[in-house]
């Protein structure tokens, strides 16, 4: 297989870039990102220079430079990432999901349709993998069951709206043209290189910055959780195994209420600045650095419109089919995911922006409101 990634320098696509470089390293890799907020070429640093790998700064819009990559590098796979993914980010600004989310897969899939089953060379063995999100299925109460492939769709906001139309046309461009597609919809991701703005990442930053950790509403809106590393394993699986046609559910059979992630957070950084005192000189901000516990930053916030109150993936599909199960307990991804942030301050310092720099330099006096969840 020779790859396109599409979307490689954010935060799940830069995870399956080193994930597939280990297990193929003489392969051909081509990651193609716009760079836009969330896409961070730091994050595939340790892969410049590789053998087999190229970094193209472009637009998923462009189909003639999609084209072109695919024609030129023999392509035979596309892994499509690129998105919008950010559910507030969707409320205050759909426009830039509509583009990105819909019109950006439908120009892939045209680049796709025209090398691949079109092209002088005559029809070429292929897979378009299309990469989307749980959110497409809608809300569950407490005791609904878990989200099944076939489970009706019913998104509830903008970004979920864009990755559902998307969803449509991956299948439509099988069902139509013979286009080889798969489709995988995974359930919350968390662990290296996840841009700041997002739950995880936010929490263990805003603590070692000694600001408030916001809360939406009560908190007890519940997410399946799995280790991004777990997440690319499921895709390398349906891309070497996987039936055409088919769309597979990626989860980690792990519930949690965002209020008990903050909390389990909080508990893990008050641990490990008690266990490493040079913590408090790096950060000496942090709520464990002057004494105080981490939970003491926890603030309540207004709740977002349409907010969702519970996700939970059905995965069993894609372990009877494909032999798939996540190799990461919680426990030991949440633990990892925060050493890695401790320990790669210059990867996620650049990415806080002016006004979170401007701040910092004002002695860190706390600002009210402003939650990314």
């Amino acid at each position: 297989m020779r790859l396109l990634v599409t979307g490689g320098a954010g935060f799940i696509g830069a995870n399956f870039c080193h994930y597939w470089h280990q297990r193929f390293p003489d392969g051909t890799l081509v990651v193609l990102d716009a760079l836009t907020y969330a896409g961070n070429r730091a994050s595939l640093q340790a892969l410049e220079g590789v053998k087999g790998f190229r970094f193209v700064h472009g637009d998923i819009n462009d189909r003639a430079l999609v084209e072109k990559l695919l024609r030129e590098g023999r392509l035979n796979v596309i892994v499509h990432f690129a998105a919008e993914s950010h559910v507030d980010r969707s409320i205050h600004d759909p426009d830039a999901f509509l583009r990105t989310n819909i019109l950006g897969t439908h120009s892939l899939l045209q680049a796709a349709r025209s090398y691949w089953l079109e092209g002088p060379q005559g029809l070429i063995s292929h897979r378009f993998h299309h990469i989307s999100t749980d959110e497409v299925y809608g809300t569950l109460g407490p005791q609904d069951p878990a989200f099944r492939e076939d489970t009706p769709y019913a998104p509830n906001s903008p970004y979920a709206a864009s990755k559902a139309a998307s969803d449509h046309l991956v299948r439509a461009y099988q069902h139509t043209y013979g286009l080889s597609t798969t489709t995988s919809n995974c359930s919350n991701n968390y662990g290296p290189f996840h841009f700041p703005e997002k739950l995880i990442p936010l929490v263990i930053l805003n603590i070692l910055h000694g600001r408030p950790l916001p809360i939406y509403g009560d908190g007890q809106q519940i997410r399946d959780w799995l280790f991004v590393e777990d997440h690319c394993q499921g895709i390398a699986l349906i891309l070497e195994q996987g039936k055409e046609g088919e769309s597979y559910n990626i989860g980690g059979h792990n519930e949690w209420a965002n209020l008990e992630i903050v909390r389990l957070i909080c508990q893990l950084l008050d641990e490990a600045f008690a266990a490493d005192a040079t913590l408090a000189k790096q950060f000496p901000h942090a709520a464990p650095a002057q004494g105080k516990r981490s939970e003491s930053l926890i603030t309540y916030v207004q709740d977002r419109p349409g907010h969702d109150r519970r996700y939970a993936i059905d995965a069993v599909k894609i372990g009877g089919e494909l032999g798939y199960a996540p190799q990461h307990s919680f426990a030991a991804g949440i633990r990892k995911t925060v050493d890695w942030y401790l320990q790669n301050r210059d990867w996620w310092q650049p990415l806080l922006g002016e006004a979170y720099a401007e701040w910092i330099q004002k002695q860190y006096v706390r600002e009210p409101g402003g939650s990314r969840n």
